[in-house]
């Protein structure tokens, strides 16, 4: 079974590691050199270059090149791990098992766009690793492999990202086996039970006092390594916000924002409900009890 393969973030490098591990022949490789939106962007191309793999730049996916390159290359099946953009008929329709792509949900619920940041955001305990064949909708078409992962409270984003991935490689291990023989099963997702999670916009990511403490602690889990990390404005100046810890047994007739301790751990700030210890901050953040954020 002959595999092209286009990708170009972390995951992706890691499922191709792993393709060849299992000693898949993978004819072709579609990477970006470059990503102006992908905080864990990898150009592919060392990795191809030491297999001997052809490889080339594909910022427009669906162009006449890279769709005449891609059918050159005979692929029975094309995989689709860690691109942002959507792929059009031509190339949808071009391998006789189709495209195979990836979302970290458990599909058919939450689709779209920053599945990990929103789903530790949203302070979810469970999510998943989902393999399906792709369609013209975004992650809309049949389902491959699927397997949950539990999200755990000490879980941030970069924790939550090597779980999930470790979860899928182990999913490429027997799936590939069975897309070569045919004794794959396709399963239908149901549209009635799906949801579609929006563009994370920089706005997402500012830290209000007025929020409860789980929740901006949720946040700054969400927004960690290797995202941009969730933020607030202190004196004209951006403070990201790495690592943080909820604080219980607070004054109830305290405003939020007001800093009401300052340990060699890390400022304590009131927040809607409870507080939160701001343990690592960027740049190094040392206020003064009783000053306002």
């Amino acid at each position: 079974m002959t595999i092209v393969f286009i990708g170009a973030v972390e995951f992706s490098k890691r499922a191709l590691q792993r393709l060849l591990a299992i000693g898949a022949n993978v004819v072709g490789v579609v990477t970006l050199k470059t990503s102006s939106f992908n905080a864990d962007h990898v150009d592919l191309t060392p990795l191809c270059a030491a297999s001997n793999i052809p490889c080339i730049y594909g910022s427009d996916i669906n162009s006449d090149s890279t769709v005449a390159w891609i059918a050159d290359r005979k692929p029975d099946v094309i995989f689709c791990f860690g691109w942002s953009r959507l792929l059009k008929q031509r190339l949808l329709q071009l391998a006789p098992l189709g495209v195979v792509g990836f979302h970290p949900t458990l599909l058919p619920s939450n689709r779209g766009r920053h599945p990990l940041i929103w789903a530790l955001a949203l302070g979810l305990t469970e999510s998943g690793s989902t393999f399906f064949f792709m369609g013209e909708g975004a992650d809309d078409g049949d389902i491959l492999s699927q397997d949950r992962v539990r999200i755990d409270q000490s879980d941030d984003a970069g924790f939550l990202y090597e779980k999930i991935t470790r979860c899928a490689l182990g999913q490429i291990d027997a799936f590939v086996p069975q897309l070569a023989s045919g004794s794959f099963t396709r399963v239908p997702q149901d549209h009635q039970r799906a949801n579609s999670w929006r563009k994370r916009e920089k706005a997402d990511g500012r830290i209000d006092w007025r929020m409860g403490s789980l929740t901006i602690h949720n946040l700054v889990r969400a927004l960690a390594r290797p995202y941009p990390g969730a933020h607030f404005i202190h004196q004209g100046r951006e403070v990201t916000v790495w690592k943080t810890e909820v604080v219980g047994g607070v004054e109830s007739n305290i405003e939020p924002g007001r800093v009401i301790g300052v340990e060699a751990t890390g400022p304590t700030v009131k927040c809607g409900e409870r507080a939160i210890k701001l343990i690592e901050t960027e740049p190094a953040f040392v206020p003064s009890i009783g000053e306002y954020l």
